[in-house]
């Protein structure tokens, strides 16, 4: 049969392409299998690991349990009447961040909850999924979320550096001067709370302050396309308090004069004082 070796050819060509084609949106692979509830594209794309580290079910690995945790999460998603919609794309090499709004349903009344995913390769047949969002848009609780990674060597520079260095230190007018006029930031509660210009910013921030100091982060990865910068991290340390340590990441977006146009935080850390507001702490 000269025929039979073109055609294993042909369908390992096929599957090459399928997999390539797969791989150029590894978040969108993402999101699909979690709607449709099934697994199998994933496995299909990246045949060796696919490894999930979620908010709500933690480290996710092996394909039973994969398979296990994309029917849980189709169901979640479901009840909830949920519909994505997203926000930005900021792709670096083998890395890709996507940030969504998830529009849900809950206890009658729709919401638009922020979340994050990262989608890491580190080889053609494996990828590695981090997301970051507050669980207390759907259940009205905060949940300590254990580091995902180890603090790295990396520093942000630029605006981004100077914003994380006020934010370290808790220096309001700094903070506030690395922000474009009509600049805003949203915390991980939505765009309800969104604060935007000097005045709004001024005052979220020194309510942020108050514990006596600014906000201590480890830098763990950074994703930075030049136009935004996703910094992954753990928080340590609010003001006098020190905190077990918790994963989050923030984006930051330069506007065309340098200065930030938006910063954007995915975490689940819970200010360790009675604060004047409702919103978390980025």
């Amino acid at each position: 049969m000269p025929w039979y070796p073109d055609f294993v050819s042909a369908v390992e060509l096929a599957r090459t392409q399928t997999r390539a084609e797969g791989q150029t949106d590894p978040v969108g692979q993402y999101f699909s299998a979690l709607n449709t509830g099934d697994a199998r594209a994933l496995e299909r794309v990246w045949p060796g690991e696919v490894v999930i580290y979620d908010p709500r079910a933690g480290e996710v690995r092996g394909h039973k349990r994969l398979r296990q945790f994309v029917r849980t999460n189709k169901e979640f998603m479901a009840e909830r009447h949920a519909r994505a919609e997203t926000v930005a794309s900021t792709v670096v090499g083998g890395r890709a961040v996507v940030e969504f709004l998830l529009h849900v349903t809950h206890d009658g009344q729709e919401l638009s909850w922020p979340v994050a995913v990262v989608a890491e390769s580190p080889d053609d047949r494996s990828v590695v999924f981090r997301t970051y969002c507050s669980q207390w848009p759907v259940d009205g609780r905060r949940h300590l979320r254990p580091p995902i990674l180890e603090p790295g060597h990396t520093h942000p520079g630029d605006v981004v550096g100077r914003y994380q260095a006020a934010f370290g230190t808790g220096d309001t007018d700094a903070i506030v001067s690395t922000f474009e006029p009509e600049g805003y930031f949203q915390g991980p509660f939505g765009p309800k709370y969104t604060r935007r210009g000097a005045g709004e910013l001024r005052s979220f921030f020194s309510d942020c302050f108050s514990a006596g100091g600014g906000i201590d982060l480890q830098y763990c990865a950074i994703t930075d396309d030049g136009t935004r910068s996703a910094l992954e991290y753990n928080c340590v340390r609010w003001g006098s308090h020190d905190l077990p340590p918790q994963a989050g990441m923030a984006v930051h977006e330069r506007g065309p004069d340098g200065l930030l146009a938006a910063v954007r935080s995915y975490d689940d850390v819970e200010a360790p004082f009675e604060r004047s507001g409702s919103e978390g702490p980025r």
